[in-house]
C-alpha cells in the first residue's frame, strides 16, 4: 500500500488517501451532514446496521445527529470512498470526552473509532473490509501523538470482533457503556467488547 496524508485530484477535500492493493485508491474525508446525510441515512436503517443503533431515526434525525457531532472538537465522522463511491462511515473520538472513559483507564495518546461498512455493490469483494481496515489504521497512525486506537463494537457483534481481532486489536473484556441523554442527542445504554490496537502492533502488521 502507499499512503498520503493529503489529497488532491477528484477528491480535493480528502484527508487522507491510499492505494489499496487489489482495491484501487480510497479516499477518507469528513462528512458533510448537508451533502452525506442521505446515503448515511439510507445505510443505517438496513438490517445489517442494527448494531449501529440508527434504525429507526428518520432522515432529519440523523442530519441533526451529524451536525452536533460536526459541532464537537473531541468527535468527528468520516466518509470513506472507493474511486468516487462511498463504501465506509468511519468516526473517531477523544476516549478522556466520551462515555467510554468510565469503562476503562484512558491514557495519553489514546484514540477511539467506530466503523460500519456500506452495503455491497454487486459481487462481494475478497478481502474488502478487511484492506479498508488497514486504510483507516494508516489514517488514524498518521498523528504521530496516537499510541493505541480503542474500539468497542456491541458485544453480539462477533463478526466486527473477529474482524478486529484479525487487524491486531487484543479483545479485552465486555463492557458496559452508560446511556447519554443529551438535548441534541440520546445514545442507549450498551454492552460492548472493549478492543485495543497498539501502534507497535499496528505498524508490525503493515
Amino acid at each position: 500500500m502507499t499512503s498520503e496524508a493529503a489529497a488532491g485530484s477528484g477528491t480535493a477535500e480528502a484527508l487522507f488517501r491510499e492505494s489499496a492493493e487489489g482495491l484501487g485508491t480510497v479516499h477518507v474525508r469528513r462528512l458533510d451532514p448537508a451533502r452525506d446525510t442521505d446515503v448515511v441515512h439510507s445505510w443505517v436503517r438496513e438490517e445489517r446496521a442494527r448494531f449501529w443503533g440508527m434504525r429507526e431515526t428518520s432522515r432529519d434525525q440523523v442530519r441533526e445527529i451529524y451536525e452536533h457531532l460536526d459541532s464537537l472538537t473531541t468527535h468527528h465522522a468520516f466518509l470513506v470512498l472507493l474511486g468516487d463511491e462511498p463504501v465506509m462511515l468511519f468516526q473517531t473520538y477523544e476516549p478522556a470526552a466520551d462515555r467510554v472513559s468510565e469503562c476503562y483507564g484512558v491514557e495519553p495518546g489514546d484514540i477511539g473509532v467506530h466503523l460500519m461498512v456500506g452495503p455491497a455493490k454487486g459481487a462481494p469483494r475478497s478481502g474488502f473490509t478487511a484492506a479498508l481496515l488497514g486504510v483507516l489504521v494508516g489514517h488514524v497512525l498518521a498523528d504521530g501523538d496516537v499510541r493505541r486506537i480503542i474500539a468497542e463494537p456491541d458485544a453480539r457483534n462477533t463478526g466486527a470482533i473477529e474482524r478486529l481481532r484479525r487487524t491486531g486489536f487484543e479483545i479485552g473484556p465486555e463492557i458496559v457503556l452508560p446511556e447519554v441523554d443529551l438535548p441534541e442527542v440520546f445514545i442507549p445504554e450498551k454492552r460492548a467488547r472493549l478492543a485495543i490496537l497498539h501502534r507497535e502492533t499496528a505498524e508490525a502488521l503493515r
